[in-house]
């Protein structure tokens, strides 16, 4: 019997092959953009080791795009083979990867909340309840995770830092920015190239207004991110988000071009349409045109990566992104196709996610083409019904702003009074920043 970093259980062929995995898991956990070539390494170790199947299932499922949603039933397929001869806890991970690759995200969440339950040093269970749940909009879920794991921690376990970050990201959301702010800190100091604390803490910065303090932050965290995956363009859009409330516009333009959506970068050139890069880089474009700059043609390039997309909704969040996109580029054709995809997908009855983009994603994105046609009316009217279910898309605060300050522009060219003091009693009563100090909300809170 072997077992990993954590004093788990783990079925595999040699000491070699578990010291592989725990390699494996630690660039997850970390964000290491080599994570792929470490679970090769380790598949190589072990071409029968069942949890390594699992992981190179649930790589593919992160990604969340249709085209690998094949690969990642292959690896189930495998894992499932082998399952029999593992662990109790081995097997519920398989349970568990097949309830997310069918959409169950429900039975995904409370199966994996069940194994951290059971094995709370199982670290994978808990970093991906945490991924997902976080997709789902369910902040609370992360937040009584992240308690219950912590509880069966302490700094003698290799793991502590992840679990300090991840309670961090979950007090931000839940509105604890103090509790937040101290387990980012405290994850910081155990090791410093732990993005996703960085990540959490730039959080608190953003929802507390605290940007020359942010930028100071990222500025100087940036050495320690040599190797990292995707969420370092993100941690450079966070940092564009700051630039944009100082109205320092151009320094917000380099970031995009040079940092987060840098199309020659190594991480750009992996993965130009993934989720999360999407949504980074139209949100920061429309955010910019709201304040009057011109972006230049930097919307074409993000639609021209919609058509492959279109059907896939399987991070409903990104959806409203992507018709932003085609309508600021003036692709009213492709728009409609899109959306057309997005109802397909809805008669596919896909889990949990098929209701969602019915009803939430499908009136957002509806919302969009109309304001883009001039139907002003016609856009607050399908978004204002969603409004107070629009996070179970999934995205923080930070990022569901966008389509909080799109109602607002709606119902600013609608001449809708009411519209825009409804949204804005709505950021007012929901957050601790008050959008006078925000540059999206301050013109129109001083008016209404």
């Amino acid at each position: 019997m072997f077992r990993d970093a954590q004093g788990l259980e783990l079925t595999c062929a040699s000491a070699t092959a578990a010291a592989a995995y725990d390699h494996t898991i630690d660039g997850y956990l970390l964000n290491r953009f080599n994570v792929s070539q470490r679970l090769k390494s380790c598949l190589a170790e072990d071409p029968d080791f069942c949890m390594a199947h699992v992981l190179r299932s649930a790589f593919s499922m992160m990604s969340f795009n249709e085209t690998n949603v094949d690969f990642a039933r292959t690896s189930l397929a495998k894992a499932q083979t082998l399952a029999p001869r593992t662990s109790p806890r081995e097997q519920a991970h398989v349970a568990a990867l097949s309830h997310w690759i069918s959409g169950e995200h429900d039975r995904t969440l409370a199966a994996w909340s069940a194994i951290a339950t059971q094995w709370p040093h199982d670290i994978l269970a808990f970093r991906m309840h945490h991924l997902l749940g976080f997709w789902c909009g369910r902040p609370e879920l992360l937040f009584t995770q992240a308690e219950t794991t912590l509880s069966h921690y302490g700094r003698e376990l290799p793991a502590y830092g992840t679990v300090l970050a991840c309670r961090s990201f979950a007090h931000e959301e839940c509105g604890s920015y103090l509790i937040a702010e101290n387990c980012a800190r405290e994850a910081i100091a155990i090791d410093a190239t732990d993005v996703w604390a960085t990540h959490a803490l730039a959080h608190v910065f953003e929802m507390q207004g605290r940007r020359a303090e942010g930028i100071a932050f990222l500025s100087a965290m940036e050495p320690h991110w040599e190797g990292g995956n995707n969420l370092l363009h993100h941690l450079w859009w966070h940092r564009a988000l700051y630039h944009i409330e100082r109205a320092e516009f151009d320094e917000t333009l380099r970031l995009y071009d040079d940092r987060f959506r840098d199309l020659n970068s190594i991480t750009t050139t992996a993965m130009p349409d993934l989720y999360i890069d999407i949504q980074n880089a139209a949100s920061a474009l429309w955010r910019l045109e709201r304040q009057g700059i011109d972006v230049g043609d930097r919307w074409q390039e993000i639609a021209a990566k919609a058509q492959p997309r279109i059907g896939d909704c399987r991070n409903p969040f990104t959806l409203p992104h992507w018709v932003l996109a085609l309508a600021r580029a003036g692709h009213h054709a492709e728009a409609v196709h899109f959306i057309k995809g997005m109802e397909d997908f809805v008669l596919r009855n896909v889990g949990d996610l098929s209701p969602l983009v019915r009803t939430i994603a499908l009136p957002l994105c509806k919302a969009i083409l109309a304001q883009a046609d001039g139907r002003s009316r016609e856009a607050i009217d399908l978004m204002r019904p969603v409004l107070p279910t629009m996070h179970r898309l999934g995205g923080s605060h930070a990022q569901q702003d966008l389509l909080e300050q799109m109602f607002l522009s709606f119902a600013e060219s609608a001449g809708s009074d009411a519209d825009q003091t409804l949204i804005l009693e709505r950021i007012r009563g929901r957050r601790a920043l008050p959008p006078e100090r925000s540059i999206g909300w301050r013109e129109a809170a001083r008016s209404h």
